[in-house]
C-alpha cells in the first residue's frame, strides 16, 4: 500500500471526552461483580493540520473514567507535533514509545488504566488512517501486504511463539482465496451471539421477551450472566434453555465471580443445561488457574471463554500457551489497540484457538467487527465455531453504527473504524456537564460529580 501523502498530516490536536450513559437505571450490563455499570469511554479525536479526524475510544464503566481521561491528557507528547505518515510508516516502533516511556511505564507496564488510555489513542491513529485512504478499517487491514500489516506489530516479548517471520508465512498462505471470502462477508456478513438476554438485573419477564425477540431475529447463541447465587443461576439459565429450546446454543459468564475450584463445582451443577461455554470463571490474571478449570469441564463438554479483562499480548500468549482459553475473546479497548490486537490473532491462529471477539460495552460492536472480518478475510479463513458478541445499546450514537440483520454483523462500509459519535450524543452525555447528566443531576436521579471528576471534566 503506497505510503500516505504526507502533506499537512502534522498532529496539530488531540481531544478526549469522558462520555458516560445512564445505563445502571435500566440494569443493563449488569452482572456477578459489575452491578450498576453506566456505559462509558474515554473519546479521543486526533486532529491533522489539514483538518483530517481520527476517532478513538477506550470503554469503562462509569466512575474512573476520568482517571483514563487524566491519562490520555499526559500521553498527548507522544502524538502532538507528529506527521501521521511517519507514525505509520513505524507503527510498531511509536506503540512502543508511547507504551515504554522510562518514567511513566512505572504505573503499567502495558496493563491497567495508562493501556486503557493507550488504547483510545492507538485506536484514533487507526481511524484516522482509514480515513485518509477512504476505507473502512477492516479493508484497510485486508488490504495490506503481509510484511506492511505485520511492521505494525511489537513483537517483543512473544517471539517464542510467534515470530515475524511466521507471522507474514501466515498471512501468505491465507492470500489464494481471499478475495473470495472478502465478497462472502460484503454478501452475507459475520454470525453474531446476544448477551442482551442474560443480564443479571433483569426481570424473569423481560428475559422471556428477549429471548422470543432474538429468536425471531434469528439468533442461535445466547449467553447469561452468572456467579452470584447457585439455585438462582440453575433457575434463570433453565429459563433461558427453555425458551430457546434444545438446539440452539447456551453460554454463560461469571464476570470473574469464583475461586478456581468453586468455578468447577459450580459450573458441573450447571453442566446438564448444555453449556457451550464459561466466561471469565475466575481471575482474569490466572492463568493456571484458567488452564486447570479448563482440563477439568473438558468431559462436561465445556469450554472456557476469557480476554475481555486480558491486560496484554504477554497475558494471552500465556492463556493460549496453556490450554486455559478455548475461546479466545480480545477487546478492542482493553489492551493496546488495534496493533497489539493483531499479534493476539497471530498467536491465536497459529496455537489453533478461536476468536470470539468480546464486545457489547461503549462502541465495542463497532469495532470487533473489522477485525474479525479482517481475521476471516486475510488470516484464518474460517468461521466455524466463531462467533461476535452482540449487545442492542448505544449503536444509535454513532455515525457508523453496527447493523445485525439475521443475527449476523454486516459489513461496514463508510470510512474509519465506526468510532465517531454524533455531535448530539456529545452534547447530552459528555461528563459532567452534558445536558443529560445536568438534568439528573438536579432532579437528584445520580448525585452531582466529586472534586476529583470535576477537576478533570
Amino acid at each position: 500500500m503506497p505510503a500516505p501523502d504526507r502533506t499537512g498530516l502534522k498532529i496539530v490536536q488531540l481531544d478526549v471526552k469522558d462520555i458516560r450513559f445512564p445505563t445502571s437505571l435500566g440494569g443493563h450490563g449488569s452482572d456477578a461483580l459489575h452491578t450498576d455499570p453506566n456505559y462509558s469511554c474515554a473519546y479521543v479525536t486526533t486532529t491533522t493540520e489539514n483538518g483530517k479526524h481520527g476517532y478513538g475510544l477506550t470503554f469503562t464503566c462509569g466512575r474512573g473514567t476520568e482517571v483514563v481521561v487524566f491519562i490520555i491528557r499526559s500521553l498527548k507528547k507522544f502524538v502532538l507535533g507528529k506527521n501521521a505518515a511517519d507514525i505509520f510508516a513505524d507503527f510498531a516502533g511509536f506503540w512502543r514509545a508511547i507504551t515504554n516511556d522510562s518514567q511513566m511505564r512505572w504505573i503499567g507496564p502495558e496493563k491497567g488504566a495508562i493501556h486503557l488510555a493507550v488504547a483510545a489513542i492507538i485506536n484514533s491513529l487507526w481511524d484516522l488512517w482509514a480515513r485518509i485512504e477512504n476505507k473502512p478499517l477492516w479493508r484497510l487491514l485486508v488490504d495490506m501486504e503481509p510484511e506492511e500489516l505485520v511492521s505494525t506489530i511489537d513483537f517483543r516479548y512473544i517471539t517464542d511463539v510467534i515470530t515475524k517471520e511466521e507471522a507474514v508465512q501466515l498471512l501468505k498462505d491465507k492470500k489464494a482465496k481471499k478475495q473470495e471470502r472478502i465478497e462472502y462477508l460484503e454478501k452475507n456478513g459475520y454470525p453474531a451471539y446476544t448477551t442482551q438476554v442474560g443480564w443479571m438485573g433483569y426481570s424473569d419477564e423481560l428475559v422471556k421477551q428477549l429471548c422470543e425477540k432474538y429468536i425471531e431475529l434469528g439468533f442461535t447463541h445466547f449467553k447469561v450472566k452468572v456467579g452470584r447465587n447457585l439455585d438462582d443461576d440453575y433457575r434463570r439459565c433453565s429459563a433461558v434453555r427453555k425458551y430457546i429450546g434444545d438446539d440452539n446454543f447456551l453460554m454463560v459468564d461469571a464476570n470473574q465471580a469464583w475461586s478456581v475450584n468453586e468455578a468447577i463445582e459450580w459450573m458441573k451443577k450447571l453442566a446438564p443445561l448444555k453449556i457451550l461455554w464459561i466466561e471469565e470463571p475466575t481471575s482474569p490474571d490466572d492463568v493456571l488457574g484458567h488452564a486447570a478449570i479448563s482440563e477439568a469441564l473438558k468431559p462436561y463438554g465445556i469450554g472456557v471463554a476469557t480476554g475481555e479483562m486480558c491486560a496484554n499480548r504477554v497475558m494471552f500468549k500465556q492463556f493460549l500457551q496453556s490450554g486455559g482459553m478455548q475461546f479466545c475473546q480480545i477487546d478492542s479497548a482493553r489492551i493496546g489497540g488495534v496493533n497489539e490486537i493483531l499479534a493476539v490473532y497471530l498467536m491465536a491462529e497459529k496455537l489453533k484457538v478461536k476468536v470470539c471477539p468480546h464486545a457489547g460495552g461503549v462502541g465495542l460492536c463497532e469495532m470487533v467487527q473489522h477485525l474479525q472480518y479482517w481475521d476471516y478475510a486475510s488470516l484464518s479463513g474460517t468461521m466455524e465455531g466463531r462467533l461476535i458478541e452482540y449487545v442492542d445499546q448505544q449503536h444509535e450514537h454513532f455515525y457508523d453504527p453496527t447493523v445485525v440483520v439475521n443475527a449476523r454483523y454486516l459489513a461496514p462500509k463508510l470510512p474509519g473504524y465506526s468510532t465517531q459519535f454524533l455531535p448530539e450524543t456529545l452534547d447530552k452525555y459528555t461528563y459532567p456537564n452534558g445536558k443529560e447528566w445536568q438534568r439528573m443531576f438536579k432532579e437528584g436521579v445520580f448525585p452531582p460529580p466529586d472534586e476529583t471528576e470535576l477537576a478533570n471534566a
